[in-house]
């Protein structure tokens, strides 16, 4: 664990024991921060996501302006973040709202525009469309800023990118964050394509492979750490350390309020669909495998009710499974739409779904379907190598490597980045 002296507060403030994991504990001297680790005891209890535990970060709002980046995941038992937050008397100033929108039911990719949570009348400032990070008059007068969002743990599942952000204006503007961590249900193992920073984007601003095996919470710390920020963010990190406040004085911290009872091996199952076209555990299994078909002239599923399930194309044989996507709420114009298409059924009972994923992003549809369309000039399409973090994903398959042969050439970076992320483990790892 990451034993250094920073001005970074990383307050892993669950009092409970941990099932084995290494719980942060902070001593401050000579106005800096010293992280030292220590193991929690074992538990099989059920787990809790850091939301839940309202007394672990209640204390830290009360009095204060409070700005908060959630969406329609944000929950308390059953009660949405801001209502619960309402209730006890916290001060809310402002609301940011990532992809889908702050109550989550708008389609993908779709451009979001700022407006007034109706409910509430609080200000609602999308964080996806026009711009991604808040401004310095958006964070005006604002004492601390809060993060809570679940995520499915895959590279191109934009949360990640909104939560970088979100980091860097808390960074760039000395206010404090709080992040509620939650599980990761795909946080099982670690594997894909690393990302080269040439090919960065929304759907990928880090050197991280496809699946990178963290929560919210131990991902935020790492990227901090290891300086993968924006410039100015990363800048104005340095002077913090640097510089030594005085007693009371407002500065950027990150806190990271940690799950109880969670590891690496859970397999949680998320109460609320974390957007539109994620509808089941099955779906969200099998997005990091064939997110792939995104990035070609292939149906990956949406319009139907089995979306990265469902993989297909008009011109694929008649004589494998065939499904017709329609037009829906999540995918109001999904490709082919109204026609037939024809590939591959990959939906089943979770236990099979994890069976065929086998802890591993699985190509070799990827490959078959290649091989298979007659058109493969055009079975590419321009967003594959944002979506592989890569220019070589499609190119091997062009030349006919083997899967054996992708995965090989995948290892040295994989290598690389399972060394970083072992530093940044938070919960007991599935190895």
């Amino acid at each position: 664990m990451f034993a250094k002296y920073v001005f970074l507060l990383v307050s892993v403030l669950s009092l409970q024991a941990q099932c084995s994991a290494q719980k942060q504990k902070i001593k401050i001297k000579d106005d800096k921060v010293k992280v030292k680790t220590e193991a929690a005891p074992k538990s099989t209890s059920v787990i809790v996501p850091a939301a839940d535990q309202m007394d672990k970060y209640l204390p830290q709002l009360h009095g204060k302006n409070v700005a908060l980046l959630v969406n329609h995941t944000s929950i308390v038992g059953k009660t949405h973040l801001i209502d619960t937050l309402l209730k006890a008397g916290i001060n809310i100033k402002v609301i940011f709202g990532p992809e889908h929108g702050f109550r989550g039911d708008a389609p993908d990719g779709a451009k979001i525009e700022t407006t007034a949570d109706p409910k509430t009348g609080i200000p609602v400032v999308s964080l996806y469309g026009k711009k991604n990070k808040p401004s310095r008059e958006d964070l005006k007068d604002i004492d601390v800023m809060v993060y809570d969002i679940q995520d499915v743990g895959t590279r191109f599942y934009t949360f990640i990118s909104s939560m970088q952000y979100f980091m860097e204006a808390a960074l760039e503007n000395n206010i404090p964050l709080i992040i509620l961590d939650r599980p990761n249900p795909n946080g099982f193992y670690v594997d894909g394509p690393v990302l080269d920073t040439a090919f960065r984007s929304f759907v990928g601003l880090q050197p991280v492979p496809v699946v990178y095996g963290m929560t919210t919470g131990e991902y935020a710390n790492m990227i901090l750490q290891q300086g993968w920020l924006g410039a100015a963010a990363n800048e104005a990190y340095e002077t913090l350390k640097r510089v030594r406040y005085r007693s009371g004085a407002r500065f950027f911290q990150l806190h990271v309020i940690p799950v109880k009872n969670y590891t690496h091996k859970s397999k949680y199952v998320l109460p609320v669909k974390p957007s539109p076209n994620l509808p089941d555990m099955q779906s969200i299994y099998w997005y990091a495998s064939t997110c792939f078909f995104e990035g070609t002239t292939f149906s990956e599923g949406r319009g139907t009710a089995k979306p990265f399930q469902y993989i297909g194309h008009p011109d694929m044989p008649k004589t494998m499974f065939s499904f017709t996507p329609k037009s829906t709420q999540g995918a109001p114009n999904p490709k082919h739409k109204d026609k037939v298409c024809y590939g591959y059924n990959l939906s089943g009972t979770t236990d099979d779904v994890l069976k065929k994923i086998d802890n591993k992003v699985q190509i070799k549809y990827l490959l078959d379907a290649y091989k298979l369309f007659p058109d493969k000039a055009n079975f590419f399409g321009k967003s594959i190598d944002r979506l592989a973090g890569t220019n070589e994903l499609a190119k091997q398959i062009k030349e006919g490597k083997t899967e054996a042969e992708i995965r090989q050439s995948w290892e040295p970076k994989l290598s690389e980045f399972k060394a970083i992320r072992k530093q940044y483990l938070m919960y007991p790892d599935f190895e």
